[in-house]
């Protein structure tokens, strides 16, 4: 076991999945939700103890289903967007922290990929062709970060919701995103960090599965993930 704190994001409505609940809480298979999924696999690298959870949108259920996780509670949920949960989440952190948003389904493979490269500043992509809806990414030309936003023409590929902070970066982490406005992901926080002078190197994914669960047919493909990793 490591000592990282590690951040989940899931206060939003979710109201392009439909579902009436958090999607953190929405099924997979074998009666496994997607928070079930995360946890699973990040009590691989940490003790439950060091994991938190940002709720907003009846975040009651949320309790009720993990009673034994700590919670920070977004109260403005419904106006404002991760850059804020994830700014709630650090407030009171001086550690290294991995965040990840509440909807990600992911092969556990990746957070060995994070640990590999836990010295640097990391935001988790995939170099795939992506879509309007995605948050994509390009590079400086030694690898780094330079641009994070749904609006770049010239995108490498997208950023998978997953991340990794070093506890030196979170002074100016937080103070990006407190200059953040309330309808910003958190992303644009990143790209201020950045713009600062702080470093976040691209960490690809490689072939392992990750994908957020923003559409039923993003639904879909994590049920399938599912049902063949528990065969």
């Amino acid at each position: 076991m490591i000592f990282i704190k590690i951040i989940i994001l899931a206060a939003g409505v979710g109201s392009r999945l439909g579902h009436g609940l958090p999607k953190a809480l929405v099924r997979l298979c074998n009666d496994k939700t997607i928070l079930d999924h995360q946890l699973e696999n990040l009590e691989r690298i940490t003790e439950p103890e060091n994991i938190r959870v940002v709720i907003g949108y009846k975040g009651g259920l949320i309790r009720k289903r993990h009673p034994n996780l700590k919670y920070v509670i977004n109260r403005r949920y419904n106006i404002t967007n991760t850059s804020k949960s994830l700014l709630l989440g650090l407030e009171d952190l001086d550690d290294d922290v991995l965040w990840l948003n509440g909807d990600v389904v992911f092969d556990p493979q990746i957070l060995n990929l994070i640990l590999e490269e836990k010295n640097e500043n990391l935001v988790c992509v995939d170099n795939k062709k992506v879509g309007e809806e995605e948050v994509k990414y390009n590079l400086t030309s030694d690898g780094y970060i330079k641009k994070l936003s749904k609006n770049i023409p010239d995108g490498l590929g997208e950023a998978v919701g997953i991340n990794y902070v070093k506890r030196e970066t979170l002074p100016v982490l937080r103070e990006s995103l407190r200059e953040c406005e309330d309808q910003d992901y958190f992303e644009k926080g990143i790209e201020k960090s950045i713009k600062k002078g702080e470093k976040f190197k691209a960490l690809n994914i490689q072939d392992n599965f990750c994908i957020e669960v923003d559409f039923p047919k993003d639904l879909e493909k994590a049920r399938e993930y599912c049902k063949e990793a528990i065969k």
